[in-house]
């Protein structure tokens, strides 16, 4: 429990990093819908209506509209069958795959 505390927190300091650089928060969220259809292929698994995806292995993002937090954690580590992705993607890519989820849900 105290690691994904210390993730959350430390997640959300590179978010605010990201922030702090004047990224366009469209450019973010644009990449991060990339990641999510391709690089990711979160779309295989899960629904979501922004990316006209409708998977079924993973949860409904669209029902469950999770907190940005909550997709950190679970891109990062994984959870149920869902694999984790550090390594796979950068902290970057995460955290814009991440922003894109919550915002298209929220």
């Amino acid at each position: 429990m105290k690691k994904k505390i210390i993730l959350i927190i430390y997640y959300i300091f590179i978010f605010n990093i990201f922030l702090s650089k004047n990224i366009n928060a469209d450019d973010l969220f644009n990449k991060g819908k990339q990641i999510f259809l391709e690089d990711g292929n979160c779309a295989a698994c899960h629904t979501l209506k922004d990316a006209n995806s409708n998977g079924n292995i993973g949860p409904n993002l669209n029902e469950i509209r999770p907190d940005i937090s909550r997709v950190l954690l679970a891109v990062t580590n994984g959870i149920g069958v869902m694999p984790a992705y550090q390594g796979q993607l950068s902290d970057e890519e995460i955290n814009a795959v991440a922003t894109y989820v919550f915002k298209s849900t929220n």
